[in-house]
């Protein structure tokens, strides 16, 4: 109880000293894992729409590929985008080993399969009989679509929240193609690892309880709009 009770006190001390590093880290953090939710979000969104709407004879094959996407394990992904990345992969010449683009793309990798196997469970709740009246009051596909997403506006909303979560929670990716490089790549994640292997507990819990805070204001801004439509 005593190194928890530090790690609150230093915690609070580094959020009011506004420590440069920190902020750093913790800026860092939020821009990685907001973009690679929001690049989740452009690729799952359509894609899980059309695994729920579209005919398909392959349906259950296909969305038992996602579901097993959303378990994949973040250091196999992280093992997988760094051989790409290497410089002697097929992607090294872009020479994004060991930047925050290439956490990036490990965590949207991570991400795209929440989104699409949460927003494709979504669309099929829907009543079938919606899309078709739709169709018959002369809707487009794409304003079909449109109000299919309307109507499923709060699961959708539960799919980009636990698509962010997969993503400020991972460190095992995010080591293996950051490198937890200092000013560099360092996040919240993988500075709680580094400090834990130090023994400077206390700071890793500050970092843990920065963390989680961090999530919870950012899933507490989505929950606060998923419940304003939900009274609509």
């Amino acid at each position: 109880m005593g190194l928890l009770f530090e790690g609150i006190v230093q915690a609070f001390q580094l959020l009011l000293s506004a420590d440069p590093e920190l902020l750093e880290i913790a800026g860092l953090s939020l821009v990685v894992s907001g973009a690679a939710t929001g690049i989740s979000l452009l690729i799952g969104l359509p894609l899980g729409t059309w695994l729920a709407l579209a005919l398909l004879r392959g349906r259950g094959a296909a969305m038992t590929f996602v579901n097993t996407g959303m378990a994949f394990p973040p250091v196999v992904v992280g093992l997988f985008v760094a051989i790409m990345l290497w410089r002697s992969g097929p992607l090294g010449d872009l020479r994004l080993m060991y930047t925050p683009a290439a956490m990036v793309m490990a965590e949207v990798i991570i991400a795209t399969p929440v989104i699409v196997g949460l927003t494709a469970a979504a669309l099929r709740q829907l009543d079938p009989r919606l899309r078709l009246q739709l169709l018959g009051l002369g809707a487009s596909r794409w304003q079909t679509t449109w109000w299919l997403w309307r109507e499923a506006r709060l699961p959708l909303l539960a799919a980009i929240m636990a698509g962010f979560g997969s993503v400020i929670s991972e460190v095992g990716a995010a080591m293996m193609v950051g490198g937890n490089i200092r000013g560099e790549t360092r996040v919240l994640t993988t500075s709680i690892v580094l400090e834990t292997s130090k023994g400077r507990f206390e700071m890793a819990i500050a970092l843990g309880i920065i963390l989680l805070a961090l999530a919870f204001v950012v899933n507490a801004v989505l929950t606060r709009a998923q419940h304003r439509d939900s009274h609509r």
